[in-house]
């Protein structure tokens, strides 16, 4: 239609003509999907009206991309409760993207500003690459890219074809909040690629629209010209690799990459679910935690696979959870002899090792019909996740394909060979939730004699039937840290009792975390200050090739040394990074004491770090001595919410360098 039309005015007004014709099929288009996307609203709700098309002056001032975002209709879902603020509803929405402009735009991302507690649970045509498969918590907003179409390009390369021009995304989900009469829309929307400066949105009452234009003052990357969106960073990142394709299997690389200087998996475990029926016939590196192979025979790959034995499958699970191999298996001629793999699951941050930053398996998977009939047809699971023992929890996204991974010939020779196919999974650290930490951090110092212990059910509490998961922790005696909690109960009473200290009637929970740390501040003087960090290992198996950070907003530049560790700066973190020299970085586990009556005893690691004060003109040692984040093996550690304070009786914290030498030299005569 579009090429008739244009071919019919090119010889006498060209420009100004053919932007008409454009403009006017834009409006017809839009016009019918929006009253396309009504019928579907009044099947869904009744209470709203489906928004009004855009007018044609929106467009016509438009020289970019043109964005709108439009709320169809949302009801009531179950349960019904009479807090507003809890009641969740059920909403859809369309948005679309239109390249009215005269560059193309690859790999298009669409920023959507919720702010009411949004689960997106379905976007037909796109992907979520800041959250995890749907159903995925976007209440913060979320940025989408596309999956059948990922480039917009212009009306002047595609003689004004709409479907390449524009892109629209039906999403359905779930919102809390508001009234029936109410019309929760986005915060905002925006073009989030490089080089496009988007103002704020317009609003009419269903109906949010945007114009990005090309900013001129903003010379965008030159980015290589790839045909699927360019490849994301992340704090770790997954490729999927498809290295050779058959009728009904193929062999995939999975190579996990660790890219941020605190990430880190110990023990790691991969899980994601097939969407096609998919199987895991062998593997090379890695192993399934679970083999039955019932889940193949009772389903549909028993009924294409009739001749085949499952009981020497790899795993028939949907949801298979994988785990790498143990370092002696790394040269087994069946399961190993690959590169980055088998270190039981260990992957460093690559400010402690570059070489184990990475880690990596193979795997043979079979497809069943329809999709055995074709080689072409690869379909990557979904649903990613990936954990470990004590390490950052992560928020993996969904796969996005990529332009095919590249490799050296195995040849030798100077030549590449390519993936047949490639997608991309990208995991972000996620900030942990009250009591879902896995490690936590006391505070004591020289000048108060208490110290303050981990907040109460810091790692989580299971029984809570005997203890109080909400009152405040006792203040302990410094000795007190060094016996497990259950044996710590008399010498807090005893303490309390000499302090004069309330004691609750039913006791606060223990902490619960398999390891914790002790920041000590020891001294204080004119021209700097001292601190001791001490770890506490309560599991029984020890860590190797551990770490801890800390973090120091105002006294990060003011740091000096470190004594009986290895001590690196993260100048962009404001972070100390710490791990044991070479031979003692291992941190062992718990052990019984000397005597059978005697409390087990935890393993311990033990530093001194000194600071100066050359930074700090308004040094405070109860404020700026303590750090503001503490991790271990990438882990956010639970600090407490006070620090220790100056007791009435202290005179005075700062005592000068030549005083102590003076005092320790005065104790060494009287000794």
């Amino acid at each position: 239609m579009v090429s008739t039309l244009l071919k019919q005015v090119r010889s006498s007004h060209p420009t100004k003509t053919i932007t008409k014709v454009i403009t006017t099929y834009l409006f017809l288009f839009l016009s019918f999907h929006v009253g396309h996307g009504q019928h579907d609203f009044e099947k869904f709700s009744s209470s709203l009206s489906s928004p009004p098309p855009p007018h044609m002056t929106e467009l016509d001032a438009c020289n970019g991309v043109f964005l709108t975002y439009a709320l169809l209709g949302r009801v009531k879902e179950y349960p019904h409760v009479t807090n507003t603020s809890k009641q969740a509803w059920a909403f859809k929405a369309e948005a679309s993207l239109t390249n009215v402009g005269d560059e193309e735009v690859p790999g298009w991302k669409m920023f959507v500003g919720f702010q009411h507690r949004e689960i997106l649970v379905s976007a037909d045509g796109a992907v979520l690459i800041d959250a995890g498969d749907f159903p995925a918590e976007v209440g913060n907003g979320t940025t989408l890219v596309g999956t059948a179409t990922t480039d917009l390009k212009t009306a002047i390369d595609t003689a004004g074809d709409i479907n390449q021009m524009s892109v629209r995304i039906q999403m359905t989900g779930t919102q809390f909040g508001l009234g029936a009469g109410a019309t929760p829309m986005p915060k905002t929307i925006r073009l989030e690629n490089d080089g496009f400066k988007c103002p704020a949105p317009s609003r009419r009452a269903t109906r949010m629209f945007v114009c990005c234009k090309k900013d001129p003052k903003v010379k965008a990357k030159q980015a290589k010209k790839t045909k699927y969106p360019p490849r994301r960073k992340g704090d770790i990142t997954i490729a999927y690799d498809v290295l050779q394709a058959f009728q009904n299997n193929y062999y995939a690389e999975v190579r996990i990459d660790n890219n941020h200087p605190l990430g880190r998996l110990d023990h790691w475990n991969l899980t994601w679910e097939w969407q096609k029926g998919e199987f895991i016939y062998s593997m090379k590196g890695a192993f399934a935690r679970r083999k039955d192979p019932s889940e193949c025979l009772y389903g549909l790959a028993g009924k294409f696979y009739k001749d085949m034995d499952f009981s020497n499958v790899a795993t028939c699970e949907k949801k298979p959870t994988i785990s790498d191999l143990p370092s002696e298996r790394k040269e087994d001629e069946k399961v190993g002899k690959l590169p980055w793999c088998c270190r039981n699951g260990t992957v460093l941050p690559p400010i402690m090792d570059k070489n184990k930053a990475r880690s990596m398996f193979q795997m043979q998977v079979f497809k069943i019909a329809p999709d055995s009939d074709n080689r072409t047809a690869l379909t990557p699971p979904t649903k990613w996740n990936i954990d470990g023992v004590i390490n950052p929890k992560y928020k993996c996204s969904a796969p996005v394909r990529v332009d095919p991974q590249v490799f050296p010939d195995p040849s030798g020779l100077r030549a590449i060979t390519t993936a047949v196919a490639s997608w991309q999974i990208v995991c972000n650290i996620t900030k942990p939730k009250p009591q879902e930490n896995r490690c936590c951090v006391s505070f004591s110092a020289f000048y108060n004699e208490s110290a303050i212990p981990c907040n109460t059910c810091a790692c989580g509490c299971d029984d809570t039937r005997k203890c109080s998961s909400r009152a405040s922790p006792l203040l302990l005696p410094p000795d007190a840290l060094l016996v497990p909690f259950v044996n710590r109960t008399v010498k807090a009473r005893a303490w309390a009792k000499l302090k004069h200290l309330h004691v609750p009637s039913k006791l606060p929970c223990g902490d619960n975390c398999p390891v914790s740390i002790n920041w000590h501040v020891s001294s204080d003087h004119k021209d700097g200050w001292t601190a001791r960090i001490t770890l506490f290992n309560w599991e029984e198996y020890s860590f190797d090739d551990w770490f801890t950070a800390i973090q120091l907003k105002r006294t990060f530049e003011d740091f000096h040394d470190v004594y009986s560790f290895n001590g690196t700066r993260i100048p962009g973190l404001k972070t100390v990074f710490l791990e044991g020299l070479k031979g003692l970085n291992y941190l062992s586990g718990e052990t019984n004491g000397t005597h059978a009556n005697d409390p087990r005893v935890p393993g311990k690691q033990q530093s001194v770090l000194s600071f100066s004060k050359k930074h700090i003109k308004d040094f405070d040692v109860t404020h700026d001595g303590f750090p503001t984040k503490v991790f271990f093996n990438g882990m956010e550690c639970s600090l407490p919410p006070i620090r220790p304070a100056k007791s009435s009786g202290h005179k005075s914290s700062s005592i000068s360098v030549i005083a102590l030498i003076f005092t320790a030299f005065v104790t060494f005569l009287m000794i």
